[in-house]
């Protein structure tokens, strides 16, 4: 559940055009390889594209964006601990007042970064757990990196740091859904699981619709799996409530969409968010590749203006607004854009995938409940 005061700050930065949330993708390097993976570069393919910002610039936007607005700030990556000057970025964005929060691997949450966390702790650490063993691991990142990613989640929440696990699930590592959810449970973590994987459209644009992902029928299945699985009986059946009564289920968090909907953007990408990629183009979010502002050459608050102008004009396809699966679905301007290469087009995938998951969600209902209330 998202804080009631992140909720009213957001609520008034819509109101007043301010960038409350915003998102620092300080590198797209990373020491995974995951096949889904909507950043990663090699060093020499990022050297083509172009240059990582310095720490001074780093901290320059970071004031510029903090004096405009914005109070909850995203770290990430690629892998953003792996910059050298990932705790100087860190401990001086922390200073200016900003509520940091990281999403990382896990992989190099040790030794002197745990003691930065244990001293300095950010707001909370997101965690990408991609499985709970070696081999799982190696085929869905290329490393065999469960134990030490495990024993440092562990060794966070001993130090009393807030964690969240959050895991891609794709063909590679399905089969441990369950046990990711589990071994969260066990150590009293949130967790938020995804079958749905955007196209890496930023890296390669003909990808568009496709990724290492399940076909939509198994994602929506997948998806209803998790939820069925985490739900008490009650909470279970007030999601059942809302997706007969044609709403979402699901509250929002901090780091996910609002609740506005219609046919502009229905989150708050561009609204009262931001994304700023590792070579410095604002976009309302990190999973399109456009409408980008360059931040360097702008500033931040002209790069801001233009990124909520761009955001105000894009529509959402017209079969989207009339649907009447429409708030349940949520699909997003990015999805669109990622499915289909325009922000009208209309994702079928996603709507395959929704419809899945209500029909699960259904059949859950039917042979858990007797399909009583």
């Amino acid at each position: 559940m998202e804080p009631r005061l992140a909720k009213y700050l957001h609520t008034k930065g819509r109101q007043l055009g301010l960038p409350i949330g915003g998102t620092f993708e300080l590198t797209p390097r990373c020491n995974f390889n995951c096949k889904m993976c909507y950043v990663h570069l090699t060093q020499e393919e990022q050297e083509k594209r172009g240059r990582e910002l310095t720490t001074e610039e780093w901290l320059e936007i970071g004031k510029e964006a903090k004096d405009a607005g914005m109070v909850f700030l995203l770290l990430t990556g690629g892998e953003p601990t792996l910059r050298p000057d990932f705790p100087e970025l860190f401990h001086k964005l922390k200073e200016m007042g900003l509520m940091v929060s990281i999403n990382s691997n896990g992989l190099l949450l040790e030794g002197k970064l745990l003691e930065l966390f244990r001293k300095d702790p950010p707001t909370r650490i997101n965690i990408s757990l991609y499985g709970t063993g070696n081999e799982t691991y190696k085929r869905q990142c290329g490393v065999p990196a469960y134990d030490r990613v495990i024993r440092n989640i562990r060794a966070l929440r001993e130090a009393g740091i807030d964690v969240k696990v959050n895991m891609s699930v794709t063909p590679a590592n399905s089969q441990d859904m369950q046990s990711v959810y589990e071994t969260a449970k066990e150590l009293q973590i949130h967790t938020q699981a995804t079958p749905y994987m955007f196209p890496p459209v930023r890296l390669h644009p003909e990808m568009r619709g496709q990724n290492f992902r399940m076909d939509a029928e198994e994602a929506g299945r997948i998806q209803a799996q998790f939820d069925f699985s985490r739900c008490t009986r009650e909470q279970f059946l007030l999601r059942i409530q809302a997706l007969r009564d044609g709403v979402s289920p699901d509250a929002q968090s901090e780091e996910e969409c609002g609740d506005v909907v219609g046919e502009g953007i229905h989150c708050r990408a561009g609204i009262t968010t931001f994304w700023i990629d590792w070579d410095g183009k604002m976009l309302p979010c990190g999973q399109m590749a456009e409408p980008a502002v360059d931040v360097l050459q702008l500033g931040f608050a002209e790069a801001w203006k233009q990124t909520k102008a761009n955001a105000a004009a894009i529509r959402l396809p017209p079969e989207c607004v009339k649907c009447k699966i429409k708030d349940v679905c949520h699909a997003c301007a990015a999805m669109c854009y990622c499915e289909t290469g325009s922000f009208t087009g209309k994702p079928e995938y996603i709507c395959q995938m929704k419809q899945s998951y209500i029909n699960a969600m259904m059949q859950y209902w039917q042979t858990e409940y007797g399909g009583k209330l």
